[in-house]
């Protein structure tokens, strides 16, 4: 694990390892990627899906392809949306302020809002909210975004 290590967008979080032999990313590549996070963050911790949305940003920043060329949106549903709320326990709330800051979209789920009665003013500024995480995805692959396997 030593080889991995943050930055250089976030230097907090998101750690990656460089690996050898597999040739330079395109310095032109451009991204569009949605990912899917319901898990829950442990107590006291960051949300896993959120940092794997930051690490995708750090490994190929690092690898050579501009922040620009990287759109990324995570879709939050189920008790995941916990993780987005304003308040001061949420041990995710920095890392997704962070990300907002440079450009990740965090999408909630409004079903799961709904379910679990979360209004959007409960929510960190800046987190969207849409009818349905089947909405968002739906929208974001109208615009072109892959979604990521895992």
């Amino acid at each position: 694990m030593s080889d991995f290590k943050t930055g250089p967008v976030f230097t907090d979080f998101g750690p990656h390892a460089p690996v050898q032999g597999i040739g330079a990313v395109p310095a032109d590549t451009e991204f569009a990627v949605a990912f899917d996070v319901a898990t829950p963050a442990e107590e006291g911790r960051r949300n896993r899906g959120f940092e794997s949305a930051a690490r995708f940003v750090n490994m190929h920043v690092a690898a050579g392809v501009p922040e620009d060329n990287i759109r990324l949106a995570v879709v939050v549903h189920g008790k995941a949306v916990n993780d987005l709320l304003a308040s001061p326990d949420n041990a995710s709330a920095d890392m997704v302020r962070a990300m907002l800051e440079s450009g990740v979209r965090f999408i909630v789920c409004g079903q799961s809002a709904a379910a679990y009665g979360i209004n959007h003013e409960d929510l960190l500024p800046g987190v969207e909210m849409a009818l349905s995480a089947m909405t968002a995805h739906a929208l974001l692959q109208q615009r072109g975004y892959t979604v990521n396997p895992f």
